[in-house]
């Protein structure tokens, strides 16, 4: 009973605080979209930003307050600030990742933007709200889409040159699940996935973000997030049910601009979370 009850003030909260920082959000983003003028549009966006902030905090807080989790933090956060771009590459397992790394990430680096789903937009408030501040839209084409339609394969390059061009304007932080999906064994089999713990890394919308961002990334930031007791689903990370998190992070200087060399390179990453996966798993309390 004390799970549910955890659960439902939390998704309660969090509910009420979207609704809270989506108004002024929405407002700023129609005052940005009506007057296209640079200067106006660079200041909108710092405090678009800060709202974003004010919406982390606030999970964050109500985390706290409910003894929700715990999350192990590496001693990597102390060495970064606000004032960098960063490209942030991380395993996928759960929904519950994206809150994980905001209230981790949190003070540390810029807000987050992510890849996201075209049909996301449709999400009540945060659909819009992402869209407004830039999150780049993607979609998933099947490969018989992509053989009747070749040009298809162009769409979420677009779309992510068009979305880095904002991240331009000031330091921002892109995150990139490689995976391109959240794992599960099925995934893993389908894939015959080399990784014990990993589907097999993607590098495509990696190399769009480095090639757009250029000389302007300062650190690649590798996240490894374990969930010691099993991964939970967002309900279940909310009731308490998770109780420890191990929040692993490393930084590595900008990956190779080859194509095939990025790709050795993302195996190479890959090949070192796997092994922290498996130690951090093979280590944890009973």
């Amino acid at each position: 009973m004390i799970y549910t009850l955890r659960g439902i003030t939390a998704a309660l909260f969090i509910s009420i605080s979207t609704v809270f920082w989506c108004t002024p959000l929405y407002l700023m983003g129609l005052v940005r979209f009506l007057l296209p003028i640079k200067q106006i549009r660079t200041r909108l966006g710092h405090l678009m930003d800060r709202i974003i902030d004010g919406w982390v905090f606030s999970n964050r807080f109500i985390v706290r307050c409910l003894h929700i989790t715990h999350i192990e933090k590496p001693p990597l956060l102390a060495e970064l600030d606000r004032n960098h771009w960063n490209v942030v590459v991380c395993n996928h397992q759960s929904w519950t990742d994206i809150l994980v790394l905001q209230n981790t990430l949190l003070g540390h680096v810029t807000p987050l933007k992510f890849f996201t789903k075209k049909e996301l937009i449709y999400v009540p408030l945060v659909g819009i709200a992402m869209w407004l501040l830039g999150f780049p839209y993607v979609r998933r084409y099947s490969r018989a889409q992509l053989e009747k339609n070749p040009s298809l394969h162009d769409h979420d390059r677009n779309a992510t040159l068009q979305a880095c061009q904002g991240f331009l304007e000031r330091p921002t932080s892109v995150l990139n699940f490689l995976e391109g999906t959240r794992y599960s064994e099925e995934k893993k089999v389908g894939q015959r996935s080399p990784y014990a713990n990993l589907l097999v890394p993607k590098t495509g919308g990696l190399g769009y973000v480095c090639d757009a961002l250029d000389q302007q990334i300062d650190n690649i930031i590798d996240v490894t997030i374990v969930y010691p007791n099993g991964t939970p689903g967002f309900w279940e990370f909310l009731c308490g049910r998770c109780t420890r998190i191990c929040f692993q992070a490393r930084r590595y200087p900008t990956p190779p601009v080859d194509r095939d060399d990025r790709k050795d390179w993302a195996d190479g990453l890959w090949r070192e979370k796997d092994f922290e996966i498996s130690r951090t798993l093979l280590h944890r309390p009973d």
